[in-house]
């Protein structure tokens, strides 16, 4: 860990001194926001579209966010000059701040904004080139009226849990249905799928988090729907519609761009064309345009104030 860089309430600290109070309410209940930013070419991808995101989240659960927007941008930026790295991601969280012990929000004074830099790897390259394993978690996604998936909240122990089952019966990551047994997205990503000439995915309604490369890849591929021979749909799906795909894939900041090989044990289709095998997939294909995407829709850090 000794690679990180975090940014922390208006300076660079060191690893060491990074430290979050026992009293934050972060800490105590989940009481906080953030968001998952990867930097690619040396550039914060969508950035403003992330930053977007973290300000609605606060406005939704009444959490001042300190400095605004441009505050968390200057975090974002003086977290990645610090890392310098060309390619690696950042962990921008925002907490209620420390407060006496009882979950009353109101007894939080000060918000607590910070940006840690460094790597992530959820899936190493062998796994990604043989595609992943998947498993249907026992766990449920709450439905939007107990805790809204648009906000991307520190609460994250549904996904927690749903990841634990998942390495618990050696897989890779949980795909969560939501209350009414339709697919909302995996442990810690979205979920795609190719089934009968189009690109499926399902709508936030769903329980999905409205990710930012979600929205990347749908743009894409509605610009490409000529060159991929797909039609783009966001629309519910049921885990037999995974089954009966052609090909199954996750995205997210932190996962990029997942194909999945099976789903509770049972291989899914690899989504190579049989007339064709040398042809790459839609995933792969989505996901060398999400690269070059990166080149134009982000953030150079370097040298900017």
């Amino acid at each position: 860990m000794s690679d990180m860089k975090v940014w922390m309430d208006g300076a660079l600290v060191d690893l060491a001194e990074a430290k979050v109070s026992v009293l934050d309410h972060g800490l105590l209940y989940g009481d906080g926001v953030f968001e998952g930013i990867r930097i690619r070419h040396g550039r914060i991808f969508r950035l403003d579209d992330h930053l977007h995101r973290l300000g609605a989240s606060c406005d939704a659960i009444g959490l001042a966010l300190p400095g605004g927007q441009a505050r968390a941008r200057e975090a974002c930026l003086a977290a990645a000059r610090a890392l310098g790295a060309d390619e690696a991601y950042l962990r921008l969280v925002v907490t209620r701040g420390v407060g006496p012990l009882g979950i009353d929000p109101t007894t939080c004074e000060s918000p607590s904004l910070f940006c840690v830099a460094g790597q992530i790897v959820l899936f190493d390259a062998k796994k990604r080139a043989k595609g992943l394993d998947l498993v249907t978690s026992f766990w449920r996604r709450p439905p939007s009226d107990v805790l809204d998936p648009r906000v991307k909240s520190l609460n994250y122990l549904n996904n927690v849990l749903a990841k634990r089952e998942a390495k618990l019966r050696h897989a890779d990551d949980a795909l969560l249905l939501n209350s009414q047994g339709r697919v909302a997205e995996s442990a810690g990503a979205n979920v795609f799928i190719v089934r009968r000439g189009a690109l499926q995915t399902p709508p936030p309604s769903e329980g999905a988090l409205e990710g930012v490369t979600r929205r990347s890849i749908l743009e894409l591929a509605r610009a490409q729907e000529a060159s991929l021979g797909l039609r783009v749909e966001e629309l519910p799906l049921a885990r037999a519609d995974l089954q009966d795909a052609d090909e199954v894939f996750l995205t997210g900041s932190g996962a990029g761009v997942a194909r999945v090989a099976s789903l509770d044990g049972v291989a899914l289709r690899d989504g190579r064309d049989p007339l064709a095998p040398a042809a790459p997939r839609v995933s792969e294909q989505l996901f060398d345009a999400l690269v070059e995407l990166a080149k134009t829709a982000s953030t150079p850090f370097r040298d900017v104030g």
